[in-house]
Order: C-alpha cells, then structure tokens, then sequence
C-alpha cells in the first residue's frame, strides 16, 4: 500500500506562483515503495473531466507536460523523502482546478494509476 497525500495548494494571483508537494507513505512490509513508481499529477476544474498534468519517472530522469503547463510547471521528486513536487508558475485562470497525484507502475498520460491522493484546490484569481 502507498498513500499520498497532497499539499502546497491555494489561492494565487494571476502570474503567481504555487509549489505543491505530495508525501507519500508506504504501508508496513509492503513492497510498493515510492522509488518503484512513476508519479504524476493531475488536475480536475468543476464539471470537466480530470486531465494530465506532468508527469515524472522512477528516478526523475525524465519528464512529460500537457502542452497547456509545459513552460510554466516543473514536476520533480525526492525520493529520499518519499515526495514529488509540482512547481507552478505563471499560473494563469484557467489553472484553476483541484489538483491530485498519482502514483503507478509506468509514466503514462493516461489515468489508470495505481495510488491516487485526495488532491488540494488550487485557485488562480484576476
């Protein structure tokens, strides 16, 4: 077992900027460490489907971005402290959602992660 648990989010000002983090905490004897998974975020706005964000490798050697964020976010992880981190900047409106992290056997902009968290709000005002 893993369990996430995001942080970091809020309200910003347009242009500002907002780092999220999600810890993650592995169950006793469980075999399902942080390291072994790729992490991702996603982002949910209200009445829209939930969308691909960023996501990082195992070791955090490579990365992908939803062309709406690349630019402007950077996903990274440390897997020393068993957390991943999603720094946002130049946040425009329309980032303005709740944004959850993901963990799972492979990098993928699909959803079909293994362990998600409940996600924090984060809300971009003008």
């Amino acid at each position: 077992q893993l369990q996430l648990v995001e942080s970091g989010g809020g309200l910003v000002q347009a242009g500002g900027s907002l780092r999220l983090a999600c810890a993650a905490t592995e169950g006793v004897a469980s075999e399902d460490t942080f390291s072994r998974f790729a992490v991702a975020w996603f982002r949910q706005a209200p009445g829209k489907e939930r969308e691909f964000v960023a996501t990082i490798t195992l070791r955090g050697w490579s990365a992908d971005y939803a062309d709406s964020v690349k630019g402007r976010f950077t996903i990274s992880r440390d897997n020393a402290k068993n957390t991943a981190y999603l720094q946002m900047n130049q946040l425009k409106l329309e980032d303005t959602a709740r944004y959850y992290c993901a963990a799972g056997a492979a990098p993928t902009r699909e959803a079909n992660y293994k362990y998600w968290g409940q996600g924090t709000q984060v809300a971009v005002s003008s």
